[in-house]
């Protein structure tokens, strides 16, 4: 393991020493434990996959236009109206 610090405001510490006595266990395992939830979530692969497709298709469409990357932001607010 990796050695890591942290720095967490009071009252996530004296919910992560509660918790860790009530399961007899480390606040570090918890730590753990909710890194582990975080980074496998279904919405973690959900935004890989997003930014996955978006790339495969960035360059794939011609609008016809060749001042698209000076007027960018003319094109997009016209599009929102």
């Amino acid at each position: 393991m990796i050695r890591t610090q942290i720095q967490l405001p009071e009252s996530q510490v004296a919910t992560l020493k509660h918790l860790a006595a009530l399961q007899h266990t480390s606040m570090a395992e918890l730590i753990r434990r909710a890194v582990d939830l975080l980074t496998s979530s279904p919405d973690t692969n959900a935004i890989t996959e997003r930014k996955n497709r978006a790339l495969a298709i960035a360059g794939r469409f011609h609008s016809g236009l060749s001042d698209v990357s000076v007027r960018h932001d003319d094109y997009l607010a016209d599009a929102f109206k």
